[in-house]
């Protein structure tokens, strides 16, 4: 039944999908548009193909530097999202500054992180997992506030200790709303990482992708954002099995 559901669920965009790409192999023949300047999707396959070797040495540089930010951005998220909460006066302190701290574009806190902290791993980062930390701390945050009120003044009147109601009540009820901040941030890591290799370094997506565009290679343009994408995608699909595996209750109410 699971996979006849996912079939059905599945098909519809896989053949739009199709549909896209094979309009865009005709235009491209028919119009005898330069494939410097728009290769089709055929050409971009079959340089794919044959720079794949160093396709996946830069995808396995991109995979590690993203893996490396996310953890160190959401688990700082997390343990902030736990202090605010806990701490009413440090929430009323620094929620405006978290609210203000995305006005600032990811992009300009780049070359500022180089000139504090060096072209090394650090700035790189730094950048990806201030990326991730907001979604993280904000769903959080909210996940705290969607607690059962009914079961939390139950807990304090059977004379349960604000510890015991944050780990047994609370960290519990915001476990869904974590796991949104996690999906969302785990499409946004794969972002930073490669501005983050915009900015600097010798290896990685990003620097494949400055190479090529110093070398008029749109087809090897197009090979690299297909790997973003493809990244984005496995990792958010990771993290939202983690989330069933671990949520049960939540699937099911989901379902």
């Amino acid at each position: 039944m699971k996979q006849q559901r996912w079939f059905k669920a599945g098909w519809p965009p896989i053949v739009v999908v199709i549909l896209l790409l094979l309009i865009w192999q005709l235009t491209v023949t028919w119009g005898g548009t330069a494939s410097w300047l728009l290769p089709s999707p055929l050409k971009i396959w079959r340089d794919g193909t044959t720079d794949m070797p160093r396709v996946w040495m830069h995808s396995f540089a991109t995979l590690r530097l993203m893996l490396m930010g996310f953890a160190v951005g959401v688990t700082g998220g997390a343990v902030v999202a736990g202090c605010l909460h806990r701490i009413p006066a440090l929430k009323a302190g620094f929620y405006p500054l978290l609210i203000l701290s995305q006005n600032v574009p990811t992009i300009a806190l780049g070359p500022l992180l180089i000139i504090l902290f060096g072209f090394g791993l650090l700035p790189k980062i730094l950048l990806i997992s201030l990326v991730c930390f907001f979604p993280v701390t904000m769903s959080t945050l909210d996940g705290f506030m969607q607690t059962d009120r009914n079961m939390y003044n139950y807990m304090q009147m059977i004379g349960a200790s604000r510890r015991q109601i944050f780990y047994k009540l609370e960290v519990p009820h915001a476990l869904p709303a974590l796991f949104t901040g996690l999906k969302i941030s785990a499409t946004y890591s794969v972002m930073g990482a490669v501005i983050a290799e915009w900015l600097g370094g010798g290896v990685g997506l990003g620097y494949y992708m400055i190479l090529q565009k110093s070398a008029f290679r749109a087809d090897r343009e197009f090979v690299a954002i297909f790997i973003i994408v493809i990244l984005s995608l496995l990792f958010f699909w990771f993290i939202a099995g983690l989330e069933k595996l671990i949520i049960r209750w939540n699937a099911k109410k989901s379902s």
